[in-house]
């Protein structure tokens, strides 16, 4: 068999019996793809032992619970579960979709797995599990297809993973350098020693984890103060909104639209010390959505609420209680409203509602609408919600009607999010005059991250336009190329 290439014969490798050509071997599958993922191995310590001499049945009956609530607590979070072996199980995150926050979502995975066996152990206490678990961050070729016969996931990154599995503390989590360096500011770590493991020729430095410093979506960790340098328009529009919002009393939605990393959030800290700096006392509540999780639609909203009461993750349900009921007599004064008001509340601070029929969706929005509108009525307030692309419809009709409905509150509501916000919502803030939009295209005062040297804009990415039906400005869109000629990972 020949083809021609340059004008050159060129001959290709022949089985003789069938002249079929020979697959070349080095070549990755047209199945398979380079990825970054994270990989989390979690294995139940000293099993082995016991079912050594165990009925089968017996053994499976100790196996189910446990994979069960592994699988839930993965799944719970965005991950995917890639391997139930015996007492071991494997789940990667970043497969299929890669997610920004994947090394987060599966150190929190670790912490929640650990939880979820101190609960099985406290229900079935004859179980006495005991787990160690091991997280790892790298590149792997991740198959695309399933059912093959070849491996879901491959690469050093999960042989590290396990290695580091079989060196953590019982009921431990401990991370390699990659997962920790992605994660520090949002988790409490020890440095322990580098141990040697198999398979590697220097001492692997890791990390046991502690415990998360917030909850998911809260960063508490501010970078140094620096200068913002190619974003003065768009600081004074969010100033002028503000004047807006508390000199005219007209409630304002500003929606600031841009793609990953481009400055949304540093914006918003900019404009917190412009804020701050204000002689007039101003709150600033704040929330985020979610991409993953059952309880994601509202967790955002919820955030905000416990901002105003002032409730803390480690509060018990009393005090989560009386706080909320504080907050909701400091702004209802009549007693039958804010009894209505704490029922349709306690929901979002994560209170039970035991005899109480639950309310409607409708009327839930209602009161919600009804506390924030009292809550400003009283003093100016700022509601900031971020990653406002992964709301779903629900809160994103709240959100967008809660500014109309305000009257003369002092209120401001500023959401970010990215532009696939229009596409999930073309009409978003259409025809509603208290509605505007700020656009962050990437900064020309500085490269792009991946490039060095400086490269084309167009040798790396596809750029696009949506238009945006609050204000007409077009939201800048990169599309990341497979093969970006200055980054090994495709894309800038």
């Amino acid at each position: 068999m020949l083809e021609l290439w340059a004008g050159q014969p060129l001959r290709v490798p022949v089985l003789r019996a069938c002249g079929s050509p020979l697959v070349d071997a080095t070549r990755p599958p047209a199945g398979e793809e380079r990825k970054v993922v994270t990989v989390l191995f979690c294995d139940l310590v000293g099993f082995t032992a016991r079912s050594d001499r165990a009925d089968p049945e017996d053994v499976g009956a100790m196996l189910r619970p446990f994979h069960a609530r592994l699988r839930a607590e993965i799944e719970r979070i965005g991950g995917t579960l890639d391997k139930l072996i015996g007492d071991a199980v494997m789940a990667v995150f970043g497969v299929p979709a890669v997610h920004e926050d994947d090394p987060e979502r599966a150190v929190r995975c670790g912490l929640r797995m650990l939880e979820a066996i101190a609960e099985l152990n406290q229900a079935h206490p004859a179980l006495e599990l005991a787990v160690r678990i091991g997280v790892n961050t790298g590149e792997a070729l991740v198959a695309l297809e399933r059912g093959t016969g070849s491996e879901g996931v491959v690469g050093d990154v999960v042989n590290t993973a396990a290695r580091l599995q079989g060196v953590a503390p019982v009921n431990g989590v401990v991370v390699g350098e990659a997962t920790w360096r992605a994660t520090q500011a949002l988790f409490e770590y020890e440095q322990l020693a580098p141990v040697q493991v198999k398979g590697k020729a220097q001492p692997v430095p890791i990390w046991r984890v502690l415990g998360a410093r917030s909850r998911p979506g809260v960063d508490l960790a501010e970078r140094p103060p620096t200068p913002l340098i190619g974003r003065g328009e768009e600081l004074a529009a969010l100033r002028r909104h503000y004047r807006q919002a508390f000199t005219e009393h007209a409630a304002r939605l500003v929606t600031v639209l841009g793609e990953p990393g481009v400055g949304k959030s540093r914006l918003l800290r900019e404009f917190a010390g412009f804020v701050d700096a204000q002689p007039e006392l101003v709150a600033w509540r704040r929330g985020h959505c979610l991409s993953y999780g059952q309880a994601a639609g509202f967790w955002a909203l919820g955030e905000i609420i416990k901002g105003q009461a002032g409730i803390l993750d480690s509060d018990d349900p009393l005090e989560v209680a009386a706080k909320l009921d504080a907050a909701v007599r400091a702004v209802a004064g009549d007693a039958a409203e804010r009894e209505w008001l704490k029922a349709r509340l306690a929901p979002l601070v994560g209170l039970g509602t035991a005899g109480e029929a639950p309310a409607g969706r409708d009327e839930s929005l209602t009161a919600w609408r009804r506390f924030l509108h009292l809550v400003a009525g009283q003093s100016p307030l700022i509601l900031v919600i971020e990653d406002l692309h992964w709301a779903d419809p629900a809160l994103l009709e709240f959100v967008e009607q809660l500014p109309e409905q305000g009257g003369a509150a002092d209120l401001l509501v500023v959401v970010t999010a990215r532009p696939e916000l229009l596409d999930r919502h073309p009409g978003w803030g259409a025809g509603r005059p208290h509605a505007t939009a700020i656009s962050l295209a990437p900064s020309t005062t500085s490269r792009p991250r991946c490039c060095s040297p400086p490269c084309s804009a167009s040798r790396c990415c596809r750029r696009r336009s949506s238009r945006c039906s609050l204000s007409g400005l077009a939201a800048t869109r990169c599309t990341p190329r497979s093969s970006c000629a200055c980054s090994p990972t495709g894309g800038c």
